[in-house]
Order: structure tokens, then C-alpha cells, then sequence
């Protein structure tokens, strides 16, 4: 990592990445909750919100919509993805180079590195590749360190998101997007051992708004500099007042129950 390289997708050092590559990823069952965020304008709409740092698209949706937006969002450039029809070892196509990302106004690139798969290799190689073409561009890095592999048994115990939060280190990612290891402790020593790498929580599938905030605050609290989320914004009726909380939570140190209570009254809290 190089130091103040995530300056462009950060404020007062923390970040709120809100992720949009699920269409790829996942596919249309993602948008079902709320049919209407099949179309990407209503998520570029949402990452106006002044609590989203930076928005994470693939090629085809950054070419066709970013441009319409330029001023207002700042583009994360999700390199690499599969969709959810490949049922083989965990791998991730790459699918757009920096140097293309930077010409359609990327600021950060993003890059899924399976630890543990049989593939993990090849993809690290192909990180290191994008990693250094990155540097040339002053491109933020955010490296989601995901460990997954048909081999690997213990994918979602603390040692190993701690391990893939420390790979993120060593490989040069300048943010490690870590899912929650299930507690408080857990997550502080993922932080402590990515060294100066920022820790940022993925969002993961949604939860109710509560349950939701609360895991956000304990990761702060351990030091998680915020958040890479997708489903637990779009998926949401009122997706703006759960931005308007996690603002709070991430940004002002408010707690979840009061970011809440702050977002629900709407109208009432803009008089204030």
C-alpha cells in the first residue's frame, strides 16, 4: 500500500464504497426486493449521497452511465468478476484493464483475490499486474480479500479473514474489504494485522436496519475504517435514510441506535 493513495475514495479517512457489481455477480435476483434498481441510474442516483465515498461498477455499467455523473460520484472500477453461473473453482475474470478504467475516469480500481482457491495464484499474479499499472495512474486499490477455494474448510473463521486481511497488506491493496468475523475482537485483529491497509466490512446480505447498524458500529469501533455494501443499501425501501445512518455511524461516531432514530425522522432531522 502506498500511503494517502486512498485519498480520492475517503473522507476524514473513512469510506463508504457502495457496491453495484452484483447484476454480474449474483444476477437479477439481486434487484427483486426493489425491481427498480435493475436500472443503474437509480443506484448512480444514490450514490450522490454525501455519505458514498466512492461506487463500484463493472465496465459496461461505468461506460454507459458514469459519464452522466462524473461530477457528483467517484468511480471505483471493479476489474475482475464471474457471474454466478460458473460452478467451478472459485476464479474471477478480469475484465477491464487500468488503463482503460482510468480513460472512462476511474479513481480507484477494485480486485477479488480468492484465498485458498486452486486459482488463487494466477489471480495474484493478475492483482500484482493491476496493482502496479494502478500506482502509475495515482489510482486508489482496494483489494477484495475473500478466502474461498473447494479445498478450504474454514472460510469464514476469524484466523482466516484475518489472514486475507493481512494478504491484502502484503500484496500492496491499499483497502482490504473483509467480510465480519463475527465479533468485535475478531475484526480488531484483522485491523491490527492489515498493518496500514485500511479493514472495510462487506455489507453482505441484507439484514433489518437495526441488526445492520450495529454490526457497522462494532466494526468501527475495532477500527474498521467503514464499509463496502451493496445489498443492504439498494435492497432497502428507504435506502437514502439507511445511507443518512450509516453517515452517522461511519462518519459523525453516532451510535446505531441513534443513527437510526436520526434517519427515520426524515424532515424532521433536516430542520434541525
Amino acid at each position: 500500500m502506498r500511503k494517502g493513495a486512498d485519498g480520492s475514495i475517503t473522507r476524514d479517512g473513512r469510506m463508504l464504497i457502495l457496491a453495484y457489481d452484483h447484476g454480474l455477480e449474483h444476477g437479477p435476483v439481486d434487484f427483486e426486493p426493489v425491481p427498480e434498481t435493475a436500472d443503474p441510474e437509480v443506484v448512480f442516483d444514490l450514490a450522490t449521497h454525501d455519505a458514498v465515498t466512492a461506487l463500484a461498477v463493472q465496465k459496461g455499467i461505468a461506460e454507459a452511465y458514469y459519464p452522466d455523473y462524473a461530477d457528483d460520484v467517484t468511480l471505483l472500477a471493479k476489474l475482475n468478476g464471474t457471474s454466478n453461473m460458473w460452478s467451478g473453482e472459485p476464479d474471477s475474470a478480469v475484465n477491464w484493464s487500468v488503463d482503460y478504467a482510468a480513460e472512462v475516469g476511474a479513481d480507484a480500481i477494485g480486485f477479488t483475490v480468492y484465498g485458498g482457491s486452486n486459482h488463487e495464484i494466477e489471480m495474484v499474479e493478475e492483482f500484482r499486474e493491476a496493482q502496479e499499472r494502478a500506482r502509475e495512474h495515482g489510482m486508489a486499490v482496494v483489494m477484495w480479500a475473500y478466502p474461498r477455494g473447494q479445498g478450504l474448510r474454514n472460510a469464514e473463521s476469524p484466523d482466516t479473514i484475518a489472514y486475507s486481511a493481512r494478504t491484502a497488506l502484503e500484496l500492496g491493496a491499499d483497502v482490504a474489504k473483509v467480510k465480519h468475523p463475527g465479533s468485535r475482537e475478531a475484526m480488531a485483529h484483522a485491523v491490527e494485522v492489515s498493518g496500514r491497509t485500511k479493514v472495510v466490512m462487506s455489507g453482505g446480505s441484507k439484514t433489518d436496519d437495526l441488526q445492520f447498524l450495529r454490526t457497522v458500529e462494532s466494526a468501527i469501533a475495532a477500527g474498521a475504517k467503514g464499509l463496502a455494501v451493496g445489498r443492504n443499501v439498494f435492497q432497502r425501501e428507504h435506502p437514502r435514510a439507511i445511507l443518512d445512518a450509516l453517515e452517522a455511524v461511519i462518519f459523525d461516531g453516532e451510535s446505531a441506535e441513534d443513527a437510526l432514530e436520526l434517519a427515520t425522522r426524515g424532515p424532521e432531522r433536516a430542520a434541525d
